[in-house]
């Protein structure tokens, strides 16, 4: 595949430390999709409000990636800046807020993102009543979901096209469940909408069990890996820290020591992009090699590590990816 401007830059220009890591990382990537490979992706942060997905949908699109594990919040936030993104609020000079700025923010209803402010009203309260009702139409039935296969419900409806603000190609979630890629959401229940649904439990309005939980994720997540991962098997593509990618990597060592599922392949490709420092037991800023130690990645599985910030990094390499 011939290459766009972007990776002739990046070929051209990115030759040593970290921008060299970007590259080979980029090209290990694209090596594993050509023989066969598939790849998870996980997103740490609040990278669904850093915009993501106007490269990470067109990745979904195209089969780049074939599963996706994320915290609540980029679950919920890239459909909020899906139905919300005018009434978003930037705040280049947010390093010089007082205490008095950040409690006028929360006055005025925004909750801020570093230099990204979130609006309560428009996001948070225009998905709520429209995903409530989704709820409660599975509680009443005794059906049960896990958080992403609700969104790509409330999605599938089409009941939030009158609210979209952007360009619907830009969003990752509406790509996603186009495709009915599967998502992991570890933790899902420290997200804005986790914290919604506990309050109609604590109220008495739904059942916690109308949920599905974090061990159906990682069900879930084991039959899907002893279903793909033959061949080539699969890669994992790490944005960020956290939760996002510590649980779903665990699937692999958790099959072979705890199921004692002695054929089961390690992760073939693993890359990380974070600004997380080796020390004081930060399993974040762990070089790639300590996770040999845990049975998650083989001794020759390629592994890259890019110490840099994640909101620059992930769209180039998907850039590259992609042949823009």
């Amino acid at each position: 595949m011939s290459k766009g401007p972007v990776s002739q830059f990046i070929e051209h220009h990115y030759r040593h430390f970290n921008a060299a890591a970007l590259m080979d990382a980029a090209k290990g990537y694209e090596k594993h999709l050509a023989e066969g490979g598939k790849m998870l992706i996980s997103m740490a942060g609040a990278m669904s409000t850093a915009e993501l997905g106007i490269s990470l949908a067109e990745m979904i699109r195209q089969d780049k990636v074939a599963i996706i594990s994320c915290t609540g919040a980029n679950l919920e936030e890239d459909i909020m800046n899906l139905v919300a993104h005018s009434h978003y609020k930037r705040v280049p000079h947010y390093r010089d807020l007082s205490p008095q700025e950040e409690w006028e923010l929360l006055e005025n209803h925004y909750n801020r993102v570093t230099d990204t402010c979130i609006p309560e009203e428009e996001a948070f309260r225009r998905i709520q009543q429209h995903i409530f009702k989704i709820w409660k139409a599975a509680d009443e039935k005794g059906e049960r979901y896990l958080p992403h296969e609700y969104m790509y419900q409330l999605l599938n409806s089409k009941v939030l096209e009158q609210y979209y603000e952007i360009d619907p190609k830009n969003s990752w979630m509406l790509a996603a469940a186009e495709k009915n890629i599967p998502i992991i959401v570890p933790g899902w229940e420290d997200s804005t909408m986790g914290n919604i649904f506990a309050s109609y439990v604590i109220k008495g309005e739904l059942k916690a069990s109308t949920m599905k939980s974090g061990i159906e994720y990682m069900v879930m997540l084991t039959d899907w890996y002893r279903h793909n991962s033959g061949g080539k098997g699969v890669g994992f593509f790490q944005i960020g820290g956290g939760i996002a990618g510590d649980f779903p990597i665990c699937v692999v060592p958790m099959m072979y020591q705890d199921l004692e599922w002695t054929d089961v392949p390690f992760w073939s490709y693993f890359c990380q992009i974070s600004d997380s420092t080796t020390s004081y037991g930060s399993y974040s800023g762990a070089v790639p090699n300590e996770k040999i130690t845990w049975g998650k990645l083989d001794i020759n599985t390629p592994k890259f590590i890019v110490e840099s910030d994640a909101t620059i990094v992930a769209p180039l390499i998907f850039a590259w990816v992609l042949g823009w």
